[in-house]
């Protein structure tokens, strides 16, 4: 049976050009429209959709306070369609802490060509939704023109003569339901944590107001990455939305870099361009972690990460979201230990502190 689809959205336009996009899929279709959360309720209740798309400003209630009633009354898969500004940014992320899925970037000019352009994100994050909450994530190949999936090769090479540190450091990689999954690990980590680098897809207009979000949850501080800072115990580095996070060296420091290089797997930022980072200059005193997320970035850095020594870890399919990214990372042979994420600062921890590797789970 195609996946079900409801559409709430104020905007008659933006309405209309996702029923087209949605409509023109397979596996999916869209079995009706509403304006605002009112109409929406009846809606819901008349045709039974897998998946909402939510916006976020809407007349009579705003997406955000329909989402928390929602959520508590008749919990679904939601992704939340918001523009690209700073306010909606603070409301796509409290959103997704109230339970949606994911998120769709709405243009706020040139509406439809953002559309079309973005289509390919659109239906696939409406596909992982439909299988995020009701069963397992089924891939199904898009409709739609697929660009040119390229590797971390376009940014930087792997090399195999690494300069060795005694210094630890973590890399974290997440995609879908990944905001909360690092805000979990992240809250649990002690003030004195080695320094983390974390690798989030999100756009660039939401990954300032997330860092300052966990920093103000954490004990440790937590930053939207700048070029060529020194990587600092008890502090974590979130990448840009729109540029690739690395680690780098400057004598026996660590140190962030960014790039402007070209997607890679179809990001920017990609986890695999921080992976493999980490593998060319951390090897062995790295902890490579994937948690949640659509797709297969951050599957080949982290067999790069561990066979340049790090030790690597993969949320377990029971906790995430969506178990593409951690599923990939294991079946292509990069992952030591498969941990639920409620396990995994500990884990960090232990591995930091010289406590041994024990009896890997793969």
């Amino acid at each position: 049976m195609p996946c079900k689809v409801l559409i709430i959205d104020d905007s008659a336009l933006i309405r209309n050009l996702l029923s087209t996009l949605i409509d023109a899929q397979p596996d999916m279709t869209v079995v009706g429209t509403a304006a605002d959360p009112y109409i929406a309720r009846e809606r819901i209740k008349a045709l039974n959709p897998d998946v909402l798309t939510l916006d976020v400003e809407m007349p009579r209630m705003d997406g955000l306070s329909f989402l928390e009633k929602l959520m508590r009354l008749r919990p679904m898969p939601v992704v939340m369609v918001s523009s690209l500004t700073e306010r909606s940014s603070e409301t796509t992320l409290r959103a997704l802490e109230l339970g949606a899925v994911d998120y769709v970037s709405k243009p706020k000019i040139d509406i439809i060509n953002g559309i079309h352009e973005s289509g390919q994100e659109i239906v696939e994050k409406i596909r992982a939704a439909s299988g995020a909450r009701l069963k397992s994530l089924v891939r199904r190949p898009a409709q739609l023109q697929v660009e040119k999936k390229l590797t971390a090769d376009v940014v930087l090479p792997s090399i195999s003569n690494r300069l060795q540190t005694t210094e630890k450091v973590v890399i974290v990689g997440a995609s879908t339901g990944g905001t909360e999954a690092i805000k979990d690990v992240l809250i649990s980590m002690p003030a004195d944590a080695p320094g983390i680098l974390i690798t989030q897809h999100m756009p660039a207009a939401f990954t300032s107001a997330f860092a300052r979000r966990l920093d103000g949850l954490c004990r440790i501080a937590v930053k939207e990455a700048l070029d060529g800072e020194r990587v600092l115990p008890g502090h974590a580095y979130i990448a840009p939305g729109d540029r690739h996070l690395l680690l780098d060296r400057s004598g026996a420091n660590y140190i962030t870099r960014l790039a402007d290089g070209p997607p890679v797997c179809r990001h920017r930022p990609s986890v695999d361009v921080l992976f493999r980072s980490a593998a060319n200059c951390a090897g062995k005193n790295a902890i490579g972690v994937i948690l949640t997320g659509m797709g297969d970035d951050g599957a080949t850095g982290m067999l790069e990460m561990k066979q340049a020594g790090a030790h690597t870890l993969a949320q377990d399919e029971e906790s995430c979201v969506v178990f593409g990214m951690p599923k990939e990372a294991i079946i292509r042979g990069g992952v030591d230990e498969i941990v639920s994420l409620s396990a995994i600062p500990d884990r960090i921890v232990a591995l930091v502190s010289g406590q041994g590797v024990r009896a890997i789970r793969v």
